[in-house]
């Protein structure tokens, strides 16, 4: 058998140590307290369900135009900020997420593959929540997700403002502002998903 690299073996050992605390963390799973949600969220799918469609359809975008999902701004995990609107027009996928969640450290890789490939034609944003600033960092750099812009939820407002009540948590908006899934995707479904938009 080839010899792991360290890189790799790093990374075993800490998804590793993340599945083990998974257990005493599930009690954590919840977000922030809910506030008002944005106009065309739909409820969260259960793990394994079919992409839930928007709750409330919207008109396509017009030129010009930027979708309520996507009217907001931010600040990324290095200070920079983040305005959603420029991303109007494109289908996008926000990933909601925590650094001490086995199961995002598992989809971590999926994401971190597929972003560099699509990032100008489906935008993946992550939403870090939930966890010190100093653990998320850790978490981006660990899985090389350096390329992919991270936002700095720790208020929670953003995962108020989608109705996120667990991570991992996908929310796929189509080029017309639409929510068209909210909830849990594996690697495969989410790459399945992500060329689908990028075709669409």
């Amino acid at each position: 058998m080839a010899r792991r690299t360290p890189v790799v073996t790093r990374r075993l050992v800490a998804a590793a140590v993340l599945a083990a605390l998974l257990p005493a963390a599930a009690a954590c799973a919840t977000a922030p307290e809910r506030a008002a949600p944005v106009g065309a969220v739909a409820p969260a799918s259960p793990a394994g369900a079919e992409p839930a469609p928007a709750a409330t359809p919207t008109a396509a975008v017009a030129p010009g135009r930027v979708p309520e999902t996507l009217s907001f701004t931010a600040k990324t995990l290095d200070g920079t900020a983040f305005d959603a609107a420029r991303l109007a027009g494109r289908p996008v996928v926000l990933w909601f997420w925590a650094p001490w969640c086995a199961t995002c450290a598992s989809q971590a890789w999926t994401v971190a593959e597929i972003a560099p490939k699509y990032r100008d034609t489906v935008p993946i944003v992550g939403v870090a929540g939930l966890g010190a600033q100093r653990a998320m960092k850790d978490f981006v750099r660990e899985f090389d997700l350096g390329g992919t812009p991270q936002l700095d939820d720790r208020a929670g407002t953003l995962w108020r403002r989608f109705e996120v009540v667990e991570q991992s948590t996908f929310v796929v908006v189509d080029r017309d502002g639409r929510v068209v899934h909210q909830g849990y995707l594996d690697g495969e479904s989410l790459t399945r998903q992500v060329e689908t938009l990028a075709k669409g």
